[in-house]
């Protein structure tokens, strides 16, 4: 078997999956050094950038490198013309000499003569890992196990559970992770995200016993600076599930939330914790409202007479910042079916992934198309 000096992969990588990194993994084997060449049209929804980070987080060997390229000319796999126009693109990225062209697609031999070098064809009928590009941007769930950590984070459904104290956002968002891992497959690696500033809060409060055993929660008090802390390490925390799970994430509060709290403690707005909750990547947030629920004191709440208060706050600030909102009321049977509701209907939605340039080739002798890789 050949070992070249210098191995080309090239796709759309729209989005990346198992048969890309077996194609990766395969052509890194053979090669001294290996360029992964991400080429991405301006049409397609996921960023040229995202896709090359993605696959520089899954091939960190030695000797591979990844760049990307936009290429928005439509393929055309019998118009010369069209060949030499991505051909400019590919020569552009890739300027040095390519030794060999690892590919799945029909266009892999006419690929390697262009770069006047070997064509080595890999698993073309896709025996190993039976997935393609256009069946992940259709149905991103049902080709979960085909995908990688970084991919599933950016596609997973996040749904955040928040309000007022003792208003039952834990009991929800457990409630609603229960309901989604019993159906089974895939949904059963479905994540719970608890909220960490409780666990922020029990540490502090047992700091203070530690000096007064007889300390109570009343007299923990909070900086401005412990908030964005506390807003980091939840979002760092939904990010790991959502590495981890299922299609759909479950979080007991987030970083968006954080920014009410904070008024709660210290009365007014910080800006750190609103940057840090503009970055987040959360699809659906479900407010239960304070309405109906008695007030709990589990030794970490003093804040009965503030639930108003809080439930407006957290109702204005979802509008004011566009966030797709459904209200929770009624007992917890209601609360959960209306929850379930609301996240079915976000599955339901889909991913909306755009189609890539179109194929004008008279024909294709790929098995799933040329975009497959």
């Amino acid at each position: 078997m050949s070992r070249y000096r210098h191995g080309l992969v090239l796709g759309k990588f729209y989005p990346p999956h198992a048969g890309h990194h077996h194609l990766v993994a395969t052509a890194a084997d053979r090669c001294e050094r290996l360029t992964v060449l991400v080429c991405a049209a301006s049409v397609e929804s996921i960023p040229l950038a995202d896709r090359v980070a993605w696959m520089r987080e899954v091939h960190q060997g030695p000797g591979i490198r990844v760049v990307g390229a936009i290429d928005d000319i439509p393929m055309d796999l019998d118009d010369p013309a069209v060949w030499d126009a991505h051909m400019a693109v590919f020569r552009a990225a890739v300027p040095e000499p390519v030794d060999a062209v690892f590919s799945s697609e029909s266009y892999g031999e006419e690929l390697g003569r262009r770069f006047d070098a070997d064509s080595v064809c890999v698993d073309p009928r896709r025996s190993l890992f039976p997935i393609s590009g256009t069946a992940v941007r259709k149905d991103p769930a049902g080709c979960w196990d085909f995908l990688r950590a970084p991919v599933r984070a950016a596609l997973a459904r996040r749904v955040v559970v928040l309000g007022a104290e003792s208003t039952g956002t834990t009991t929800m968002a457990r409630a609603l992770t229960e309901q989604y891992r019993q159906r089974g497959g895939v949904w059963a690696r479905t994540r719970y995200v608890p909220e960490y500033g409780r666990e922020f809060s029990e540490h502090k409060l047992a700091q203070l016993r530690a000096e007064r055993p007889d300390a109570h929660w009343s007299e923990v008090s909070f900086s401005s600076a412990e908030f964005p802390v506390i807003a980091q390490r939840q979002s760092e925390r939904e990010e790991e599930a959502a590495r981890a799970g299922s299609p759909v994430v479950f979080c007991d509060t987030d970083a968006f939330a954080t920014t009410i709290w904070h008024e709660r403690y210290l009365g007014h707005p910080h800006e750190e914790v609103a940057r840090i909750a503009a970055l987040g990547r959360q699809h659906l947030w479900l407010l239960t409202d304070h309405a109906q629920v008695p007030f709990e004191d589990d030794g970490l709440r003093d804040g009965e007479e503030l639930r108003p208060w809080m439930t407006g706050r957290f109702t204005t600030e979802l509008a004011r910042t566009g966030r797709r909102t459904v209200r929770l009321t009624g007992p917890h049977e209601e609360r959960l079916a209306t929850a379930v509701a609301a996240v079915d209907g976000l599955l339901g939605e889909g991913w909306n992934l755009a189609d890539p340039l179109p194929d004008r080739s008279a024909a294709t002798v790929a098995l799933d198309g040329p975009e497959r890789r």
